[in-house]
């Protein structure tokens, strides 16, 4: 269906008008996941203000569009309604207070991220000694966030993919970050030796989705997530989980943590390889109330 077709282009083109059509022509996507009524409307809203140049808070409903800006707004709300993501239309996010570029090829940080950067910050603020490590860091939030928050902070991003790792290091250039470090990594084996035994924290947002899964993800993963981010080809998910727990303890410090964010789905099985590994557990939700880090400390 083009631009036409979705009524975008009929009628005067007021913003709110504009909005309203947009919006219909995503709901009518299948390449969507509708999880959350207000998407379709939220998602319209942030192309038109990327089409506009302004924020969305900033839009003013009875205002009128040029037809520059509206062809531009039909353009992104087609590649939206065909299932890419609104963070690679923008080429940005915004992550606990950063501004993160983002990149085909590499897996977009999601907001439920906040919670792993902050369980993390929390853990190093009581250690004298502050080492952080980002496994699989893909464009690095996590490891950007802890470096931002904390500054006095060795902050390290590990990923298997240069591709990631590239992208890690121009989004902790884009923030000023100086004390984040970046390798291409598989799991820990790109780690400097002398942190052996250093080592605060490991934060971790795993692959986690079973293999078999993959193919019934929305369209809005599946066809713009890179499929080694979104599993490690494991018949449950949690094969890397199992890896880190294993590879972790001659890292950590005594005292310190491994972090994963999981799908609440995921909090006992991971809980449960935890405290096999004689981890000392426990989890953390986000501030709607949903499960969403699972923690291992390292007692020594």
């Amino acid at each position: 269906m083009g631009p036409a077709a979705s009524g975008i282009n009929q009628g005067a083109p007021t913003i709110n008008r504009l909005i309203t059509a947009g919006r219909r022509r995503l709901l009518a996507s299948r390449a969507i996941d509708h999880w959350r009524p207000a998407i379709a409307r939220e998602d319209a809203e942030e192309l038109l203000a990327l089409a506009l140049g302004v924020a969305p808070e900033d839009l003013d409903g009875h205002a009128v569009v040029q037809a520059v800006v509206q062809r531009r707004y039909d353009g992104y709300v087609e590649r939206r309604a065909a299932g890419e993501p609104v963070a690679l239309i923008r080429g940005t996010v915004r992550f606990a207070g950063l501004t993160l570029g983002v990149r085909p090829g590499v897996f977009i940080p999601r907001g439920s991220s906040e919670t792993l950067a902050d369980a993390a910050v929390a853990s190093l603020r009581r250690r004298s000694v502050k080492v952080a490590v980002d496994v699989a860091c893909g464009a690095a939030p996590v490891a950007c966030s802890i470096a931002h928050q904390l500054p006095s902070a060795e902050v390290w991003g590990l990923d298997i993919d240069p591709a990631a790792v590239a992208l890690g290091r121009s989004n902790a250039r884009r923030n000023h970050l100086s004390n984040v470090h970046f390798r291409v990594s598989d799991l820990l084996a790109g780690l400097p030796r002398r942190l052996r035994g250093e080592v605060g924290v490991f934060a971790m947002h795993p692959p986690y989705v079973a293999r078999a899964d993959v193919p019934h993800l929305p369209r809005e993963i599946r066809g713009f997530e890179p499929r080694h981010t979104l599993t490690d080809g494991s018949t449950d998910g949690l094969g890397l989980v199992r890896d880190l727990v294993a590879e972790a303890p001659e890292w950590l410090r005594r005292g310190g943590s491994l972090l994963f964010e999981v799908a609440p789905y995921l909090s006992r099985p991971v809980q449960g390889v935890m405290r096999r590994a004689g981890l000392e557990v426990s989890v953390q939700a986000d501030p709607s109330g949903i499960t969403r880090v699972v923690g291992g400390r390292w007692r020594g």
